[in-house]
Order: C-alpha cells, then sequence, then structure tokens
C-alpha cells in the first residue's frame, strides 16, 4: 500500500536558507544514511501538521509555517517501500535535540555539503528541488 509522508527541509532562519538539518537513522530502511526530518502522516492529520509534528519528534525544533514545495515519490522494491513525499520548507524554533530511537546524529550543513551525504530515500531529489526553488527566489 501507498504511503503520505512528509519531509521537512528547515533553515535556521530567513537569511540561511541555504543551511539545512539533516538527522541521521538509526533505523531502517537506510539506517545510517542522512534525511531530511520527516515520517508518515497520521490518521486525521493534515500534511501541515504531520511535518511540524514530525519535525518536533526527530529534532526537538519548532517547524515555522511550513511551505509547501511539492512532493516526489519514492518506490524501493527491494524495501518493499512506495511513498508519496510531500516536501515542506520553514525555518525551525527551539533547541535542538534528537530523538535517540530513530536519529543517532543531528547537524546544520550548507546545502553544498549535504550534496556530499548518503542521504536517504530520494532526499538528494529533494535537496536538489530546495535549491532549484531558491536559485529561482532570487
Amino acid at each position: 500500500m501507498v504511503k503520505a509522508t512528509v519531509t521537512a527541509i528547515l533553515s535556521p532562519s530567513e537569511q540561511e536558507r541555504g543551511t539545512v538539518l539533516l538527522t541521521k537513522r538509526t533505523i531502517d530502511p537506510f539506517k545510517n544514511h542522512w534525511c531530511f526530518p520527516g515520517g508518515h502522516i497520521d490518521t486525521g492529520e493534515t500534511a501541515e501538521e504531520a511535518v511540524i509534528r514530525e519535525t518536533s519528534e526527530e529534532t526537538g525544533l519548532e517547524m515555522q509555517s511550513p511551505v509547501f514545495l511539492g512532493y516526489c515519490n519514492e518506490i524501493f522494491p527491494d524495501f518493499n517501500f512506495h511513498a508519496v513525499v510531500l516536501m515542506f520548507y520553514g525555518t525551525a524554533k527551539g533547541t535542538l535535540r534528537h530523538q535517540p530511537g530513530e536519529v543517532s546524529d543531528i547537524g546544520w550543513f550548507s546545502i553544498h555539503e549535504a550534496c556530499d551525504f548518503s542521504l536517504a530515500f530520494n532526499h538528494q531529489e529533494v535537496l536538489d528541488r530546495y535549491e532549484k526553488h531558491l536559485a529561482s527566489a532570487v
């Protein structure tokens, strides 16, 4: 069954849109890969509520005013995984802390640095779309 998921592209402030938050996964699929915070949309929950909740659960931060960027498909037959991912970007507020059950490491990175990581799921596509969005907004 196809799942609906969300992903959060977080920046520390409006002025630092070229800096993004990545988390390192502790669970499969893609254990030990870096990714954006995110996860499944719960029954009765809006996509905006889900991205704010997932951000808080995984990072301790509150996502401010999520903006919809677009969607992408994540189809990985080897993992029996199929999701449609709704991508949001925004700024973060609060104290950064990772959730040990899901995240082994967390940090702020420039987009250039993030491109050098082995990213989970289709998060390289997510990063590329965000970078193009930033370039077109100038």
